[in-house]
């Protein structure tokens, strides 16, 4: 797609099939007068006649006079639709027939089917919303939780842009400041700011790219899912202990060692957390290429999760903890642990009084596994018979811990945002590193440029190539 092609007049289906209701949207130079051109009133002007903001009642026509559906059309013009063209909707039932003839109708009187992305595209492009806002409007319609959506809904309507706009006034002051130095260098009689007022207003905004910076686990977290890795010994019930927990049978279950042989990934949500649980291949040693690639992944993938679930078979526990112990154990600093002994309806009843309490059976294991971690969390359930799942499912939301947001929080949660806030971070703690080391005005100049550079990157004010642009919409649906 190309990003020039703004003269087109475009149309798409922006409805999900199977609906009572679907919606057409057209826009472009064109398009109120190609809808006129397939579409007839019931009564009245033509839709060029017309003004904006209104609905119209009438059929729409083959060009031998055939009626297609009976629709309803809403009129936009230019700048004030969302493209910032003119534009029309076109609202007629919701058969998939009546739909595609509506567009081929359209595209023979001049339209182009619009590409993935192409109405908020335009709608950058015309200034209707800047860069940030319209990677927004891809998150709202991909929310699937309170959270998502707001952080979503905050974006569109500006907070992270408002929040940008602050610091990039701030580095042009800053930059100001700098500049005039430089200009009056051969005049050391005149001072615009002293060092300490330059390195203050530096510190300023590196604490608020550094909080930014710092949102990103949280935004993440809850855009993509905690994740939740399920590692331990092959047979130990992992596979089990993932189908119960999304109550499908999402992965393969055998009696068989060594059956899960690459990492399977699906999302749940509880308490309004969305948790991306990872069942990975069983650790053993084993000669089996294919499977010891397998163990590799699910290594890899212990080493990404912020909780892990060791899943450790009851009726041999500890001979499963000292097998993996000094494997699993030191990959989980810093990540929230928890012991789960699976197939505890195979123990006896005298087991099963011990397991019942918690704390008696981490005193056990603190006694059998001196190295045992204090904070590890160990639970006793049956991922076969689902029992003990919900005291498992209360202790994830718990180790999540994530921040209820208003609309009114700015978080990042966009790859591309954290890394360009990434990199202005670093820029700006050069300037802090030049104004500390005297460095001359010129050197620190560059690096508030460079600064400003990377916040700009954010919004689309320095984003100028064609490709660049259609790889970030490439990824919206049709229709928006």
């Amino acid at each position: 797609m190309n990003i020039l092609q703004t003269e087109d007049t475009i149309c798409a289906i922006a409805t999900a099939q199977g609906g009572a209701i679907g919606t057409i949207r057209v826009s472009g130079p064109e398009a109120i007068t190609l809808t006129d051109r397939i579409f007839k009133p019931v009564s009245g002007k033509p839709l060029a006649e017309r003004a904006p903001y209104t609905l119209t009642f009438g059929h729409i026509l083959t060009p031998e006079g055939e009626i297609i559906d009976e629709v309803l059309v809403s009129l936009f013009r230019a700048p004030h639709s969302y493209t910032g063209q003119d534009s029309t909707e076109i609202s007629c039932h919701g058969s998939s027939y009546i739909l595609q003839q509506v567009m081929q109708l359209l595209i023979r009187q001049g339209c182009r089917a619009a590409g993935p992305g192409e109405y908020t595209q335009r709608a950058f492009l015309n200034g209707k919303m800047d860069l940030s806002q319209a990677e927004a409007v891809a998150d709202l319609i991909a929310s699937t939780s309170a959270a998502t959506h707001r952080m979503a809904m905050n974006q569109m309507r500006g907070g992270f842009s408002r929040e940008l706009a602050v610091l990039r006034d701030k580095l042009l002051h800053l930059t100001s400041l700098m500049e005039l130095e430089l200009d009056f260098s051969d005049h050391e009689e005149l001072e615009f700011a002293d060092r300490s007022e330059l390195e203050d207003i530096a510190r300023q905004i590196g604490q608020v790219i550094h909080h930014l910076v710092d949102t990103f686990s949280v935004g993440n977290a809850l855009k993509n899912g905690v994740p939740v890795a399920i590692v331990g010994e092959t047979n130990a019930g992992k596979s089990t202990l993932l189908n119960a927990l999304l109550n499908e049978e999402r992965a393969i279950v055998s009696d068989i060692h060594g059956t899960t042989r690459d990492v399977i990934e699906d999302t749940m949500n509880l308490g309004g957390i969305t948790f991306r649980f990872i069942d990975t291949a069983g650790i053993r040693e084993t000669t089996d290429t294919i499977e010891s690639l397998g163990i590799e992944r699910s290594f890899q993938k212990l080493d990404q999760a912020d909780i892990v679930l060791w899943v450790i078979d009851a009726t041999c526990a500890e001979e499963q903890y000292r097998q993996l112990a000094d494997k699993i154990l030191p990959r989980c600093k810093n990540k929230h642990l928890v012991i789960v002994f699976n197939k505890a309806d195979l123990l006896s009843s005298a087991d099963m009084d011990t397991a019942a309490s918690t704390d008696a059976q981490f005193d056990r294991l603190k006694v059998a596994f001196p190295d045992l971690p204090e904070d590890v969390c160990v639970l006793s359930l049956s991922a076969k018979q689902k029992e003990g799942l919900s005291q498992l499912q209360k202790q994830l939301v718990d180790f999540a811990a994530l921040p209820d947001l208003s609309q009114n929080d700015v978080v990042v949660s966009n790859i591309r945002h954290y890394e360009a806030l990434s990199r202005a971070l670093e820029a700006i703690h050069r300037v802090q590193d030049g104004l500390a080391m005297q460095l001359s005005g010129d050197l620190v100049s560059q690096d508030l440029r460079e600064c400003l550079y990377h916040l700009g990157e954010i919004v689309g004010g320095t984003i100028e190539t064609d490709e660049v642009l259609g790889n970030i919409f490439k990824h919206f649906c049709v229709g928006k």
